[in-house]
């Protein structure tokens, strides 16, 4: 019986390993990986054709010794409507041929002129390439201008929150006078200070510092002495 399990096949190959190998996260941390390939300025070859690096993107049939079966400048949409009705056509004689009379030298024919039409439909839809490739830039340009412009109002909203917070918090603050008279300091502490200085110029070995804090623990004491006995 034959297996259920499916077998994933890629379509591409797998580069070569030993050009993989050479691209390890070593080699990469120490500069030992092959630089790539350097610009090609003269002709090379792909899938067993030559090519220049001063051809243009799209070559004209011409270039190519193919016979062109259109006009040069036309409505490409058109031609591609009548390519495609020859292209049935031209099939289904394929069909005639091939049912009445399989030996007809006309079958090799009417492969060639299926052929001669792919390669027509092919070049064609290459010709669209270059305003596929502004359409798409065109529409990657839109996405982000409207990706920033979402990511600005929501910047806009969440200040405007901001500001509104900023707002409630100023507006529960008490009053100005309110705040001065919880922070009025006693005038004992500014004569302890000045007491302090003159110590301190008059080279007494006691720190200021201590000599204030100590003031001010005393003048707290004197009133919390008063307070208790008054409320007796």
């Amino acid at each position: 019986m034959a297996s259920s399990d499916t077998v994933q096949v890629s379509s591409l190959p797998l580069p070569p390993m030993q050009y993989i190998n050479q691209y390890t996260d070593e080699n990469i941390r120490r500069g030992r990986a092959p630089r790539p390939p350097p610009i090609i300025h003269d002709h090379y070859s792909m899938f067993g054709n030559n090519f220049n690096a001063d051809d243009a993107i799209i070559r004209p049939l011409e270039s190519q010794g193919i016979k062109r079966l259109y006009p040069q400048h036309s409505d490409r949409r058109r031609e591609l409507r009548k390519l495609n009705h020859s292209l049935l056509v031209n099939f289904l004689d394929l069909l005639d041929l091939l049912v009445l009379c399989p030996d007809s030298p006309r079958r090799q024919e009417k492969v060639e002129d299926l052929t001669l039409l792919f390669i027509h439909i092919h070049h064609l839809l290459n010709e669209f390439r270059p305003h596929q490739a502004r359409e798409t830039l065109r529409v990657m340009m839109e996405l982000q201008k409207r990706q920033r412009l979402e990511t600005a109002q929501r910047f806009h909203k969440q200040l405007d929150k901001v500001m509104e917070i900023l707002q409630q918090a100023l507006q529960t603050l008490p009053d100005s006078t309110d705040t001065d008279s919880n922070l009025m300091i006693p005038t004992e502490l500014f004569d302890s200070m000045d007491a302090a200085k003159q110590d301190e110029a008059a080279g007494d070995a006691c720190n200021p510092l201590d000599r204030l804090m100590c003031s001010i623990v005393d003048a707290m004491w004197n009133d919390a002495s008063e307070f208790t006995v008054d409320g007796c």
